[in-house]
C-alpha cells in the first residue's frame, strides 16, 4: 500500500524488496535442482559407457589377448563381494557415518535365492559374451530385445495383457534388430554370430530377471544390496566350476599379464562400476522420472554407438544407421505407449467417494 507523508510519496519497498527475495531464492532453487539433476544423468551416462569400453577392453583387447570371459565375469563378482564386505564392516564401525546392511548369508535364503541367481549368472556371462563377439557399435542392437522379452513373459508368466500399440512397438524393435543384424554381417570385419546369439539370451536373462526379482526382495527383507550380496556370492560358487568346464585354467596359466597395473586396475574398476550402475541408476529414476531415465538410456545408447564408431574408427552405411535409430525409437515408443497405458488404467479407476460400495439410507 502507498502512504502520503507530508506529500511525500512512500513506496512499500520492504514487500518489493522481500518479493525479489523470494523469486531469487526459488530461482536458486530450480537451480540447484536441475544442476542435480544434471550431475546424475552426467554420472549415470559416465558409468555406464565406461563399464562397456572398460568389458570390451578385457574381453577383446588384442595385446592381452586373453580367451576367459566367465574369469573376468567370476573376477567381477568377486571384487563386488569383496566391496559389500568392507562397506558392511565400515557400517557397523561407523554407523551414524554408513549405512549398509552387514555381510550375512544364510543358507536357508541361499536356496530360495537360487532361481534368482541362476538367471543373474546367465545375464551377466552372456552379456560380457555379446562384448566379446560384438562390437561397441552393435552391442545396444545385440541387446535391443530386453522389451519385447518382458512383453512375452509378462503375458506367459505374470498373465498380463497387451495392447497393439506395444506390440507394434515390439515388432519395430524385431524388425530393427534382424536388419541391423543383417547390415552388421555385411560391414563389420569379426562379426560372430556367436555374439548376437548371446545378445538374445543375454537379454532374455535381463527380462526374465526383472520378473523373478520382484519374488525375491521379501527374501532379503525388500533390500536390494542384500540381494546383490547373495547373487555375488552365489555366482563366485556357480561361475567357478564354468571356468573349468571351459578350459579356461590353461588359458590362464599362459596370461602374461597379471602382473600389469592397467589390466588389474581395468579389473577391479570394472567389478566396481559394476556394482555402481544399479546404484546410479536407481538415483536417475529417483531425481527424475522412470520415463526420463529410459529417455536418457535411450539417448545414452545413441551417444555410445557414435562414440564406439569414432573410437574404433568403423564406417558404418546409411543402412546400418537406420536399423540402430529404429531400435532405439522402438524402444522409447514403447516406453510412452506404457506410460499412456498406465495413466489410462489409473483413470478408471474407481474413486472412494465413486461407487465402489452402496450407501444405504
Amino acid at each position: 500500500m502507498i502512504r502520503f507523508t507530508g506529500g511525500v510519496v512512500t513506496w512499500p519497498t520492504t514487500r518489493m524488496k522481500a518479493n525479489e527475495g523470494d523469486k531469487m531464492m526459488e530461482s536458486s532453487s530450480l537451480v540447484k535442482r536441475y544442476g542435480r539433476i544434471g550431475g546424475v544423468v552426467a554420472l549415470y551416462w559416465f558409468v555406464s559407457i565406461s563399464l562397456v569400453f572398460m568389458n570390451k577392453h578385457l574381453l577383446s583387447n588384442e595385446r592381452l589377448n586373453l580367451n576367459a570371459p566367465i574369469f573376468i565375469t567370476l573376477s567381477q563378482c568377486c571384487t563386488a563381494v569383496t566391496v559389500f564386505f568392507i562397506l558392511g564392516l565400515l557400517s557397523s564401525k561407523f554407523p551414524h557415518s554408513i549405512t549398509f546392511p552387514s555381510f550375512e548369508y544364510y543358507p536357508a535364503t541361499v536356496l530360495k535365492m537360487l532361481p534368482l541367481s541362476l538367471v543373474f549368472v546367465g545375464m551377466i556371462t552372456f552379456n560380457n559374451l555379446t562384448l566379446k563377439f560384438l562390437g561397441v557399435a552393435f552391442y545396444n542392437v545385440g541387446r535391443s530385445l530386453t522389451t519385447v522379452f518382458n512383453v512375452i513373459l509378462s503375458f506367459l508368466v505374470l498373465k498380463q495383457p497387451t495392447s497393439i500399440r506395444v506390440l507394434t512397438c515390439c515388432a519395430c524393435i524385431v524388425l530393427g534388430f534382424l536388419l541391423g543384424v543383417n547390415e552388421e554381417d555385411k560391414s563389420a570385419k569379426d562379426f560372430n554370430i556367436l555374439g548376437v546369439i548371446c545378445g538374445i539370451l543375454a537379454s532374455l536373462c535381463v527380462a526374465l530377471y526383472s520378473i523373478l526379482i520382484k519374488r525375491s526382495l521379501p527374501l532379503v527383507d525388500d533390500n536390494i544390496w542384500k540381494l546383490q550380496l547373495y547373487n555375488n556370492v552365489n555366482a563366485v560358487f556357480l561361475l567357478a566350476p564354468l571356468m573349468v568346464l571351459f578350459h579356461e585354467l590353461p588359458e590362464l596359466r599362459n596370461f602374461e599379464y597379471f602382473d600389469d597395473p592397467l589390466f588389474l586396475s581395468l579389473l577391479l574398476l570394472s567389478g566396481i562400476f559394476g556394482i555402481a550402475i544399479g546404484y546410479v541408476m536407481s538415483l536417475q529414476i529417483k531425481v527424475t522420472t522412470p520415463l526420463t531415465h529410459n529417455v536418457s538410456g535411450t539417448a545414452k545408447a545413441c551417444f555410445q554407438t557414435i562414440l564406439a564408431c569414432i573410437v574404433f574408427k568403423e564406417v558404418k552405411s546409411l543402412k546400418w544407421w537406420a536399423c540402430n535409430f529404429m531400435v532405439l525409437g522402438g524402444s522409447s515408443a514403447y516406453t510412452y505407449v506404457k506410460m499412456i497405458e498406465m495413466k489410462e488404467a489409473a483413470e478408471k479407476k474407481p474413486h472412494p467417494q465413486e461407487g465402489g460400495t452402496d450407501v444405504k439410507a
